[in-house]
């Protein structure tokens, strides 16, 4: 070997000994979105924005990995949580690769839209491309209980959907006519995120499929998680860089809304149980 060969040789062995590896930031999108629980505020534009922004400064990422495991919840803020991501990824020319844990459903599918290929386990849930409104209705029971519910309002259609009120039809039809606005809005997402991979016309009707079926469909790009598809994309050197929320007070993370339910702020106990068994109910329609 000549000397201009070794001494080459030497420069690309000291680059490579002192070369910094390539670093992918990781964005985790866990639980339902926009909805709170007193010490869970739920996934929402407000509390996640920081983090998303955080993500995408760093010059040197080789690309941006987003895990999501949320059964759905608000679509406004899932659209919110999209539309932010998008922006910053053709802001900064950087790729969105997605990963589903358990779920990515409803919601949680709408914000995996976001990335430029999603991946998933074989036995994640994917879909839900639809709409859900639910509750109870109590006239009965306070009819039998001799309960005289006094309410006064300014608006014809005020109490429309009360659930001490016998049902209305016009209420009924009233709210599916807002459920196919949305439904559509969804849609028309997915289409143009996904329209040239989707291998049904038959996806649009709520309904939920694993990992493997998805992939089928199209609604996915491959069977993988975060870690393995970094590496084979950028090596095993790769940094998979978590992106975490700033501590606040007590040391914890402390996204907008926790600390007021903390320290009382506006739900009530009532409150406070019924968005857990609503939360709860949000994960138990997959199976969760």
């Amino acid at each position: 070997m000549s000397k201009r060969s070794k001494k080459k040789t030497k420069k690309s062995w000291i680059r490579r000994l002192f070369a910094k590896p390539p670093v992918v930031p990781v964005l985790r999108f866990m639980g339902p979105i926009g909805m709170a629980t007193p010490l869970n505020p739920g996934i929402n534009l407000a509390n996640c924005a920081d983090v998303i922004e955080r993500a995408f400064e760093d010059k040197k990422a080789k690309a941006i990995a987003v895990v999501i495991n949320s059964p759905g919840g608000s679509p406004v803020q899932s659209m919110l949580i999209f539309k932010r991501l998008r922006a910053l990824a053709l802001e900064h020319d950087k790729k969105i690769y997605v990963f589903a844990e358990d779920v990515a459903a409803s919601g949680g599918y709408f914000i995996a839209l976001a990335g430029d290929e999603i991946y998933a386990d074989p036995s994640s849930i994917i879909g839900s491309i639809g709409v859900i409104a639910a509750g109870f209705g109590f006239d009965k029971a306070i009819e039998k209980l001799g309960v005289d519910r006094r309410v006064y309002t300014a608006g014809e259609k005020k109490m429309s959907l009360d659930s001490f009120q016998p049902e209305n039809p016009e209420d009924v039809a009233r709210i599916k006519a807002l459920q196919k606005d949305i439904h559509e809005t969804f849609k028309d997402v997915v289409l143009s995120r996904r329209g040239d991979k989707l291998k049904s016309d038959d996806l649009f009707t709520g309904e939920f499929w694993t990992g493997v079926k998805a992939h089928e469909l199209g609604l996915i790009d491959g069977l993988s998680d975060v870690r393995t598809k970094m590496h084979e994309l950028f090596g095993p050197e790769v940094e998979l860089k978590l992106i975490k929320q700033k501590k606040g007070l007590f040391g914890r993370a402390s996204p907008q809304g926790v600390m007021g339910a903390i320290t009382g702020g506006d739900l009530t106990l009532t409150d406070q149980a019924i968005s857990s068994l609503e939360t709860r109910a949000l994960w138990s329609r997959f199976g969760l």
